[in-house]
């Protein structure tokens, strides 16, 4: 205790204290210049709950940022028009590129071209469905002749 009030003692007359305020022992007062609790709290809350806006921002532009990409440049060009599962891991796709249709086949050893399907017919950027699913049957029951 007596080594607490010497420290203070000595840390009131380099700071240049009035000669009275150091001699006298009961009116000393010990102020700090320490944040208040709660204001220190809410600047940590603060903090995180901006970290982590951020992380979730860049979570959230990770997983979407190819759409956006697609939205300014347009609709992309290679499409999955249809798809027909044929059961056991074999399906049948037909791809569209720009004004071009493929017959493609699924299997679990890969992929195989059947054919190519005549050009679809554009309606504002999206091709007509009743040209479509005739021309899939068509073709489809070409591909699946004996020969």
């Amino acid at each position: 205790m007596n080594r607490c009030f010497h420290c203070l003692l000595v840390a009131l007359v380099m700071t240049g204290a009035p000669a009275g305020l150091a001699q006298s022992t009961n009116t000393l007062t010990l102020h700090t210049d320490l944040p208040d609790l709660g204001v220190s709290a809410l600047r940590a809350f603060a903090a995180l709950a901006i970290v982590l806006a951020v992380f979730f921002a860049g979570v959230w532009l990770f997983r979407n940022g190819q759409r956006i990409a697609w939205r300014k440049t347009g609709a992309p060009k290679l499409a999955i028009i249809e798809t027909r599962p044929l059961g056991n891991r074999f399906a049948l796709y037909v791809v569209g590129y720009e004004q071009q249709r493929l017959l493609v086949g699924s299997s679990p050893a890969g992929l195989t071209l059947l054919s190519q399907l005549p050009p679809a017919a554009e309606t504002s950027g999206q091709i007509a469905p009743a040209a479509e699913t005739a021309s899939f049957m068509q073709c489809l029951q070409q591909v699946l002749k004996p020969k």
